[in-house]
């Protein structure tokens, strides 16, 4: 009866212990996927939520410069910071450039944002809010009058979009 008892609580001891090495090989794991699971469901929600539509646009050849005009219509604030670190490329179809940003007036193959003005960040928070109206002024070879002019602005989550428009 004693050898019986003595195995059973062996026994008992062993699973203890087994579970809870179990439990600490598994549970940081878990949790790191919940973690990971979360930062995506989050990632995706922003990208779900932020939308642009280019309204208007406008290209010079004498002046070289491309002005296009963009509506956020999602729902997601886009910040300034963000806005300065989009991608945009602009020119001749087949014959476009990257443009760097610039926070003054766009030198050669530069571009730069008019929303710091009140006319376009109409609370002044800094951020491009659902509704609100990006202006962007890219300067850069721009073909002559009555040809096409392609012109692509690409946030840095990935959100981008992009039209081409004839040179007046």
């Amino acid at each position: 009866m004693s050898a019986e008892t003595i195995t059973t609580a062996l026994f008992l001891i062993t699973a203890v212990v087994a579970s809870a090495v179990l439990i600490n090989a598994v549970y940081p794991v878990i949790s790191n996927m919940a973690g990971t699971f979360s930062s995506t469901t989050h990632e995706s929600d922003v990208r779900i939520r932020t939308d642009f539509k280019i309204i208007a646009t406008y290209a010079s050849q004498s002046a070289g410069t491309a002005q296009v005009w963009m509506k956020n219509t999602g729902s997601e604030q886009i910040s300034l910071a963000q806005i300065q670190q989009a991608d945009v490329f602009c020119g001749a179809v087949g014959s476009f450039d990257h443009l760097a940003y610039t926070s003054g007036i766009p030198g050669n193959n530069q571009w730069t944002e008019g929303f710091s003005s009140p006319e376009y960040d109409q609370n002044n928070n800094q951020f491009w809010d659902s509704g609100e109206t990006l202006k962007v002024t890219a300067k850069t070879t721009i073909p002559s009058s009555g040809s096409k002019v392609t012109f692509q602005f690409a946030l840095s989550n990935g959100i981008w979009r992009s039209i081409e428009f004839t040179a007046s």
